[in-house]
Protein backbone atom coordinates (compact mmCIF):
# COMPACT_ATOMS: atom_id res chain seq x y z
CA UNK A 1 0.00 0.00 0.00
CA UNK A 2 1.10 3.50 -0.75
CA UNK A 3 1.43 6.09 2.28
CA UNK A 4 2.18 9.55 1.51
CA UNK A 5 4.36 11.08 4.46
CA UNK A 6 3.46 14.45 4.97
CA UNK A 7 6.99 16.36 6.54
CA UNK A 8 8.83 13.02 5.70
CA UNK A 9 11.92 14.32 5.99
CA UNK A 10 12.18 15.69 9.09
CA UNK A 11 13.41 13.74 12.52
CA UNK A 12 9.74 11.58 13.55
CA UNK A 13 8.87 11.76 10.09
CA UNK A 14 12.42 10.03 8.69
CA UNK A 15 12.10 7.30 11.16
CA UNK A 16 8.69 6.27 10.07
CA UNK A 17 9.01 6.21 6.76
CA UNK A 18 12.04 3.54 8.00
CA UNK A 19 9.55 1.79 9.85
CA UNK A 20 6.93 1.99 6.81
CA UNK A 21 9.44 0.57 4.70
CA UNK A 22 10.18 -2.53 7.24
CA UNK A 23 6.54 -3.25 7.93
CA UNK A 24 5.53 -3.70 3.53
CA UNK A 25 4.22 -0.30 3.01
CA UNK A 26 5.59 1.97 0.00
CA UNK A 27 5.84 5.76 1.38
CA UNK A 28 6.25 8.96 -0.50
CA UNK A 29 7.77 11.69 1.53
CA UNK A 30 5.96 15.20 0.75
CA UNK A 31 8.03 18.27 2.01
CA UNK A 32 8.82 21.62 1.21
CA UNK A 33 12.28 21.35 3.13
CA UNK A 34 11.12 24.19 5.45
CA UNK A 35 12.85 22.48 8.82
CA UNK A 36 13.30 18.63 6.48
CA UNK A 37 16.40 17.83 4.94
CA UNK A 38 16.65 15.69 1.78
CA UNK A 39 19.38 13.46 3.41
CA UNK A 40 17.22 12.21 6.03
CA UNK A 41 15.02 10.17 3.31
CA UNK A 42 16.61 7.28 1.43
CA UNK A 43 17.27 6.65 -2.26
CA UNK A 44 15.15 4.15 -2.98
CA UNK A 45 11.81 6.50 -1.41
CA UNK A 46 10.01 8.59 -3.82
CA UNK A 47 10.69 12.19 -2.71
CA UNK A 48 8.37 14.84 -3.81
CA UNK A 49 8.91 18.53 -3.02
CA UNK A 50 5.46 19.80 -2.33
CA UNK A 51 3.60 22.11 0.24
CA UNK A 52 0.50 20.74 1.98
CA UNK A 53 -0.63 24.78 1.59
CA UNK A 54 -0.94 23.66 -2.14
CA UNK A 55 -4.22 21.55 -2.58
CA UNK A 56 -3.90 20.70 -6.37
CA UNK A 57 -0.46 19.27 -6.30
CA UNK A 58 -1.39 17.73 -3.07
CA UNK A 59 -3.97 15.89 -5.16
CA UNK A 60 -2.63 15.55 -7.67
CA UNK A 61 0.37 13.46 -6.42
CA UNK A 62 -2.49 11.34 -4.25
CA UNK A 63 -4.34 10.83 -7.42
CA UNK A 64 -0.83 10.13 -9.02
CA UNK A 65 0.76 7.74 -6.50
CA UNK A 66 -2.43 6.59 -5.61
CA UNK A 67 -2.35 7.05 -2.22
CA UNK A 68 -4.35 4.45 0.19
CA UNK A 69 -3.54 6.45 3.82
CA UNK A 70 -2.11 9.69 5.17
CA UNK A 71 0.68 10.48 7.84
CA UNK A 72 0.55 14.09 8.54
CA UNK A 73 3.63 15.28 9.97
CA UNK A 74 4.20 18.79 7.98
CA UNK A 75 4.00 21.65 11.08
CA UNK A 76 5.57 24.63 12.39
CA UNK A 77 6.90 22.79 16.52
CA UNK A 78 8.64 25.36 18.72
CA UNK A 79 6.57 26.39 21.32
CA UNK A 80 8.36 29.46 22.21
CA UNK A 81 8.19 30.92 18.38
CA UNK A 82 4.24 29.91 18.79
CA UNK A 83 3.93 32.32 21.42
CA UNK A 84 5.92 35.22 19.30
CA UNK A 85 4.27 34.43 16.17
CA UNK A 86 0.89 32.84 16.48
CA UNK A 87 0.22 33.60 12.86
CA UNK A 88 2.85 31.55 11.79
CA UNK A 89 1.29 28.47 13.83
CA UNK A 90 -2.33 29.40 12.37
CA UNK A 91 -1.51 29.42 9.19
CA UNK A 92 0.94 26.45 9.04
CA UNK A 93 -0.70 24.31 11.39
CA UNK A 94 -4.25 24.99 11.16
CA UNK A 95 -4.43 26.47 7.14
CA UNK A 96 -1.99 23.98 6.17
CA UNK A 97 -4.02 20.83 7.31
CA UNK A 98 -7.33 22.12 6.45
CA UNK A 99 -5.95 22.45 2.70
CA UNK A 100 -4.41 18.58 2.96
CA UNK A 101 -7.56 18.03 4.66
CA UNK A 102 -9.35 18.91 1.56
CA UNK A 103 -6.83 17.67 -0.83
CA UNK A 104 -7.58 14.41 0.68
CA UNK A 105 -11.44 14.49 0.07
CA UNK A 106 -10.45 15.58 -3.19
CA UNK A 107 -8.44 12.54 -4.13
CA UNK A 108 -10.71 10.09 -2.65
CA UNK A 109 -8.57 9.52 0.88
CA UNK A 110 -10.19 8.84 3.84
CA UNK A 111 -7.26 7.61 6.86
CA UNK A 112 -5.15 9.79 8.21
CA UNK A 113 -2.37 9.17 11.75
CA UNK A 114 -2.27 12.95 12.80
CA UNK A 115 0.86 14.04 14.23
CA UNK A 116 -0.29 15.74 17.48
CA UNK A 117 1.42 16.21 20.71
CA UNK A 118 1.12 15.81 24.36
CA UNK A 119 1.02 20.25 24.76
CA UNK A 120 -2.65 19.68 24.50
CA UNK A 121 -2.62 18.81 27.62
CA UNK A 122 -1.05 22.18 29.38
CA UNK A 123 -0.48 21.92 32.62
CA UNK A 124 -1.89 18.76 33.73
CA UNK A 125 -4.29 18.33 36.94
CA UNK A 126 -3.14 14.80 37.75
CA UNK A 127 -0.14 12.10 37.26
CA UNK A 128 -0.04 9.98 35.05
CA UNK A 129 -1.83 11.87 31.92
CA UNK A 130 -4.55 9.86 30.47
CA UNK A 131 -6.16 10.79 27.34
CA UNK A 132 -9.49 11.98 28.84
CA UNK A 133 -7.15 14.54 31.08
CA UNK A 134 -8.39 17.98 30.55
CA UNK A 135 -7.03 19.69 27.13
CA UNK A 136 -5.48 23.25 28.34
CA UNK A 137 -2.96 23.87 26.43
CA UNK A 138 -0.27 26.80 27.62
CA UNK A 139 0.97 27.64 24.68
CA UNK A 140 0.00 28.31 20.68
CA UNK A 141 1.85 25.65 19.21
CA UNK A 142 -0.32 23.59 21.40
CA UNK A 143 -3.65 25.42 20.56
CA UNK A 144 -2.87 24.71 16.98
CA UNK A 145 -2.47 20.97 17.27
CA UNK A 146 -5.52 21.23 19.65
CA UNK A 147 -7.49 22.53 17.00
CA UNK A 148 -6.36 20.33 14.25
CA UNK A 149 -7.93 17.26 16.67
CA UNK A 150 -11.14 19.29 16.30
CA UNK A 151 -10.97 19.52 12.46
CA UNK A 152 -10.55 15.76 12.34
CA UNK A 153 -13.16 15.10 14.29
CA UNK A 154 -15.26 17.21 12.46
CA UNK A 155 -14.17 16.13 9.25
CA UNK A 156 -14.85 12.32 10.47
CA UNK A 157 -18.24 13.09 11.48
CA UNK A 158 -19.17 15.23 8.22
CA UNK A 159 -17.39 13.24 5.40
CA UNK A 160 -15.97 9.55 7.00
CA UNK A 161 -12.45 10.25 7.07
CA UNK A 162 -11.06 8.28 9.97
CA UNK A 163 -8.13 9.57 11.97
CA UNK A 164 -5.86 8.46 14.81
CA UNK A 165 -4.53 11.69 16.57
CA UNK A 166 -1.03 10.71 18.44
CA UNK A 167 0.02 12.93 21.29
CA UNK A 168 3.64 12.57 21.47
CA UNK A 169 5.69 12.75 24.84
CA UNK A 170 9.53 14.12 24.58
CA UNK A 171 10.70 11.85 21.70
CA UNK A 172 14.20 11.20 21.64
CA UNK A 173 17.10 9.21 20.12
CA UNK A 174 18.27 7.65 16.78
CA UNK A 175 18.15 5.03 13.83
CA UNK A 176 19.83 1.68 14.83
CA UNK A 177 19.72 1.34 11.28
CA UNK A 178 19.90 4.00 8.68
CA UNK A 179 21.82 6.92 9.37
CA UNK A 180 19.34 9.44 10.14
CA UNK A 181 18.77 11.52 13.30
CA UNK A 182 17.59 14.82 15.58
CA UNK A 183 18.83 17.87 13.34
CA UNK A 184 16.70 21.22 14.52
CA UNK A 185 17.56 24.92 13.65
CA UNK A 186 17.20 26.52 15.98
CA UNK A 187 17.87 23.46 18.78
CA UNK A 188 15.15 23.40 21.58
CA UNK A 189 15.42 19.62 22.90
CA UNK A 190 17.38 19.11 25.89
CA UNK A 191 19.16 15.83 24.75
CA UNK A 192 20.67 17.21 21.38
CA UNK A 193 21.04 20.20 23.65
CA UNK A 194 23.42 18.00 26.03
CA UNK A 195 25.26 16.15 23.07
CA UNK A 196 26.19 18.81 21.27
CA UNK A 197 27.87 20.48 24.65
CA UNK A 198 29.48 17.21 25.04
CA UNK A 199 30.72 17.50 21.66
CA UNK A 200 32.00 20.63 22.12
CA UNK A 201 29.40 22.64 19.94
CA UNK A 202 28.15 24.59 22.61
CA UNK A 203 29.57 25.97 25.79
CA UNK A 204 27.79 24.46 28.74
CA UNK A 205 24.02 23.06 28.50
CA UNK A 206 21.30 24.97 31.03
CA UNK A 207 19.60 23.50 33.77
CA UNK A 208 16.35 25.97 33.97
CA UNK A 209 14.82 25.66 37.84
CA UNK A 210 16.10 23.67 40.29
CA UNK A 211 13.89 24.34 43.07
CA UNK A 212 10.50 22.08 41.47
CA UNK A 213 8.79 20.28 43.80
CA UNK A 214 10.80 16.56 42.38
CA UNK A 215 13.71 14.50 43.65
CA UNK A 216 16.33 16.33 42.57
CA UNK A 217 14.90 19.87 41.90
CA UNK A 218 14.49 19.61 38.50
CA UNK A 219 11.78 19.07 36.00
CA UNK A 220 11.07 15.13 35.02
CA UNK A 221 9.37 14.61 31.76
CA UNK A 222 8.83 11.07 29.92
CA UNK A 223 11.37 10.54 27.20
CA UNK A 224 10.69 7.57 24.42
CA UNK A 225 12.50 6.71 21.87
CA UNK A 226 11.93 7.63 18.42
CA UNK A 227 11.72 3.93 17.03
CA UNK A 228 9.36 3.08 19.37
CA UNK A 229 7.25 6.26 18.34
CA UNK A 230 7.78 4.72 14.65
CA UNK A 231 6.20 1.34 15.85
CA UNK A 232 3.69 3.33 16.63
CA UNK A 233 2.41 5.41 13.64
CA UNK A 234 2.85 1.50 11.50
CA UNK A 235 0.37 0.59 14.51
CA UNK A 236 -2.06 2.72 13.96
CA UNK A 237 -2.36 2.78 10.25
CA UNK A 238 -2.74 -0.42 10.30
CA UNK A 239 -5.92 -0.19 12.79
CA UNK A 240 -7.33 2.47 10.06
CA UNK A 241 -6.66 0.14 7.25
CA UNK A 242 -8.53 -2.81 8.87
CA UNK A 243 -11.45 -0.41 9.27
CA UNK A 244 -11.12 0.71 13.02
CA UNK A 245 -12.65 3.63 14.13
CA UNK A 246 -10.92 7.12 14.59
CA UNK A 247 -9.21 7.10 17.73
CA UNK A 248 -6.39 9.35 19.81
CA UNK A 249 -3.32 7.85 21.69
CA UNK A 250 -0.41 9.21 24.14
CA UNK A 251 2.72 7.51 23.25
CA UNK A 252 5.21 8.00 26.24
CA UNK A 253 6.72 5.79 28.14
CA UNK A 254 5.54 5.89 30.99
CA UNK A 255 8.71 6.81 32.89
CA UNK A 256 10.05 10.01 33.97
CA UNK A 257 13.62 11.39 33.86
CA UNK A 258 14.66 14.17 35.59
CA UNK A 259 16.78 16.96 33.82
CA UNK A 260 19.80 15.75 36.22
CA UNK A 261 19.16 12.12 35.84
CA UNK A 262 19.36 12.90 31.62
CA UNK A 263 22.88 15.02 32.07
CA UNK A 264 24.08 11.92 34.45
CA UNK A 265 23.07 9.65 31.92
CA UNK A 266 24.46 11.38 29.30
CA UNK A 267 28.40 11.84 31.06
CA UNK A 268 28.10 8.03 31.94
CA UNK A 269 27.43 6.94 27.91
CA UNK A 270 29.39 10.21 26.05
CA UNK A 271 32.45 9.65 29.09
CA UNK A 272 32.82 13.26 28.87
CA UNK A 273 32.61 15.52 31.92
CA UNK A 274 30.88 18.80 30.10
CA UNK A 275 29.93 22.08 31.71
CA UNK A 276 26.64 22.32 33.30
CA UNK A 277 24.71 25.82 34.34
CA UNK A 278 22.12 26.25 36.68
CA UNK A 279 20.20 28.87 35.56
CA UNK A 280 16.38 30.40 36.58
CA UNK A 281 13.11 28.74 36.01
CA UNK A 282 11.32 29.37 32.75
CA UNK A 283 7.55 30.80 32.96
CA UNK A 284 5.29 28.17 31.77
CA UNK A 285 7.65 25.12 32.28
CA UNK A 286 5.52 22.36 34.49
CA UNK A 287 7.54 20.74 36.94
CA UNK A 288 6.04 16.62 35.95
CA UNK A 289 5.37 15.33 32.87
CA UNK A 290 4.28 11.91 32.31
CA UNK A 291 2.64 10.02 30.15
CA UNK A 292 -0.15 7.06 30.28
CA UNK A 293 -0.04 5.31 27.36
CA UNK A 294 -2.32 2.06 28.61
CA UNK A 295 -4.72 3.05 26.41
CA UNK A 296 -2.81 1.98 22.60
CA UNK A 297 -0.97 -0.72 24.72
CA UNK A 298 -4.09 -2.60 25.51
CA UNK A 299 -5.62 -1.58 22.15
CA UNK A 300 -3.14 -2.19 19.46
CA UNK A 301 -0.56 -3.96 21.70
CA UNK A 302 2.38 -1.05 21.16
CA UNK A 303 5.24 -1.45 23.83
CA UNK A 304 8.23 0.83 23.62
CA UNK A 305 11.31 -1.29 23.57
CA UNK A 306 14.17 0.99 23.15
CA UNK A 307 12.99 3.83 25.66
CA UNK A 308 15.55 3.51 28.36
CA UNK A 309 17.70 6.92 28.72
CA UNK A 310 20.74 4.57 27.82
CA UNK A 311 19.72 3.69 24.79
CA UNK A 312 17.98 6.81 23.68
CA UNK A 313 20.75 8.48 24.48
CA UNK A 314 22.74 6.35 23.50
CA UNK A 315 22.00 5.85 19.58
CA UNK A 316 21.53 10.01 19.52
CA UNK A 317 24.98 9.92 20.61
CA UNK A 318 26.18 8.14 17.81
CA UNK A 319 24.44 10.05 15.17
CA UNK A 320 25.52 13.29 16.87
CA UNK A 321 29.42 12.34 16.50
CA UNK A 322 29.05 11.28 12.81
CA UNK A 323 26.96 14.75 11.99
CA UNK A 324 28.77 17.21 14.53
CA UNK A 325 27.08 19.93 12.32
CA UNK A 326 23.99 18.12 11.66
CA UNK A 327 22.98 16.91 8.19
CA UNK A 328 25.18 19.57 6.54
CA UNK A 329 28.14 17.63 7.58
Amino acid sequence: MNILVTGGAGYIGSHVVEELQKSGFIPIVYDNFSTGHAAAVSEDVQLVEGDIHDTVFAKHIMEQFEIDAVIHFAASSLVGESMENPAKYYFNNVEGSLHLFEAMRGAGVDKIVFSSTAAVYGEPENIPITEDSKLQPTNVYGRSKLVIEGMLADYDMAYDMHYVALRYFNAAGASFNRNIGEDHSPETHLIPLILKTAQGVRKHVSIFGTDYPTNDGTCVRDYIHVCDLAVAHVLALEHLLKGGTSRVYNLGSENGFSVREIIKSAKKVTTIDFPVVEEQRRPGDPAVLIASSNKIRQELGWTPVHSSVDTIIGTAWKWHKDHPQGYES
